[in-house]
């Protein structure tokens, strides 16, 4: 459960604020100065915190230098009237994560949070290389096999110095992860880390999102916006698939690597950054520079330093590593205990081609694992979920009702029966909760009247059974 800390002198907006995103499934605490602000800082770090401009005793920039000085990655959103843009775009130079203007549009500050959330997650949870993660390690990269080994030294190498990377690889090997523990290990992990996505935003949006934009710039750029480059000043921006990158944007990426320097959108001001850049993509960049859709002076600026990454095919040997890790940390998020595969299971999943590769092999074991109702992973369970089938294959008889009577003995052969019919209603009930938060992509609103409950009580089942939200992404066939 995401903890977002409001500091605001208005009463009003704080309790409506506060009553929104609780609704949202968040946990909301409030501070009507900045010095009380600073103390709950102080006591426990909240994921976010929504800062004021304006306020009695400590001001909003003065605030934000203390939070600051407490700890530099926790994301600070601040609040400010038309007014005091100036004072805003001051406090985004300084390492804010972005400023919302009152009276804010609600979609977008719910956007705004979600970002930041996001974004102090990847700089503040640590990326872990090896073999041996902790079961509750969300972000590890894996790997005895040779390849991979030449991948956590190149990782190595490259973090402590400045240089720019280009990270290679098919969609699902972990390039994102690999940028994340690049930044984490290098001189800059004090500063901020931005993930910008080359190909989810259209070309005029992506270009306001790099450089910012000037007033007047275009219709309705009421106000000077500084864009991710400035904000990361002093860190790293990471742009994910930059081979789909617009070519007219290519441009100001290769002069921002040359000079370091920027332009603003509608601005004629050259404006100094000092950021590291880290690049990846899965796409042939050598033929997009034959077929004159990317620039070659930009690739060889990009790749002074060239990580690929292997693909699952290439690396079969850490499958069975991967797959433990997987269904332990699942396993975890689920309540299942002690999660087992069969050496069949793991040879049918060492038989695949894995298309998506590890973040393939992930999702078919979560959902295995959902499915599978707590017995032992077979063959056909694995088979069941590479072809898109929510059915579980246990059984020729396979109704659902033999199923669970079939979980039910095996339950009370177990030595520990007390309160088991409480246990047998917890296990179905956890697994009902996490999949509507699957389904509704973490909205607990719409999870709690898809299961017909409200929503304190939703809450209370997802503290009981320690979900994690953050983490729902449905994964079924609809």
């Amino acid at each position: 459960m995401s903890n977002i800390l409001i500091i605001d002198d208005d009463d009003q907006l704080r309790k409506s604020f506060a009553k929104l995103l609780i609704e949202e499934g968040h946990q909301v605490q409030s501070a009507a100065s900045g010095e009380e602000g600073l103390q709950i800082v102080d006591a426990a770090l909240p994921d976010v915190v929504v800062l004021d401009v304006r306020l009695p005793g400590m001001n909003g920039l003065e605030t934000f230098r203390a939070i600051h000085l407490v700890e530099p990655k926790l994301p600070v959103i601040i609040m400010t009237a038309f007014s005091t843009t100036e004072t805003a775009i001051e406090a985004t130079k300084m390492g804010a994560f972005d400023y919302i203007l009152k009276p804010f549009d609600i979609p977008a500050m719910l956007k705004t949070i979600g970002q930041a959330l996001e974004t102090g997650r990847f700089m503040r949870s640590p990326v872990n290389m090896g073999d041996a993660p902790a079961k509750t390690d969300r972000d590890a990269i894996i790997g005895r096999s040779d390849a991979m080994q030449q991948v956590f030294k190149m990782v190595g190498r490259v973090a402590s110095t400045d240089a720019t990377v280009l990270i290679r690889g098919e969609t699902g090997t972990g390039k994102e992860l690999v940028a994340r523990a690049i930044y984490q290990h290098s001189q800059r992990a004090d500063k901020p880390f931005l993930v910008i996505n080359c190909v989810a935003l259209p070309e005029t949006l992506l270009e306001s999102e790099l450089f910012g934009y000037e007033k007047g710039a275009f219709t309705g750029a009421a106000h000077r916006r500084l864009g991710k480059i400035e904000q990361a000043g002093g860190g790293t921006v990471f742009l994910d698939e930059i081979g789909d990158m617009p070519v007219n944007l290519q441009t100001k990426i290769l002069r921002l690597l040359q000079e370091k320097k920027i332009e603003r959108l509608g601005g004629r001001e050259t404006i100094p950054v000092d950021v590291r850049i880290i690049a990846a993509t899965n796409r042939d960049l050598e033929t997009l520079i034959s077929q004159a859709l990317f620039r070659e002076d930009l690739y060889y600026r990009l790749k002074v330093i060239t990580i690929g990454l292997p693909s699952l095919r290439e690396r079969i040997t850490d499958i069975p590593l991967l797959s433990a890790y997987f269904l332990d940390r699942f396993a975890a998020e689920l309540g299942i205990k002690n999660p087992s595969i069969t050496e069949g299971a793991l040879a049918t999943l060492t038989d695949n081609r894995w298309p998506g590769n590890v973040r393939e092999l992930a999702n078919t074991l979560q959902k295995t694992l959902i499915f599978n109702r707590g017995a032992p992973i077979g063959p056909p369970d694995i088979a069941a979920a590479l072809a898109g089938k929510d059915d579980h294959p246990q059984a020729e008889s396979g109704s659902l009702e033999s199923d669970i009577r079939r979980w039910f003995r095996d339950a009370a052969k177990a030595e520990d029966t007390d309160n088991l019919y409480d246990r047998c209603m917890d296990f179905f009930a956890r697994i009902l909760i996490h999949e509507a938060l699957q389904y509704t992509g973490g909205n607990r609103s719409r999870a709690a009247k898809l299961l017909g409950m409200s929503r304190p009580t939703l809450h209370a089942k997802i503290d009981k059974y320690h979900l994690k939200i953050e983490t729902a992404v449905y994964q079924g066939d609809g």
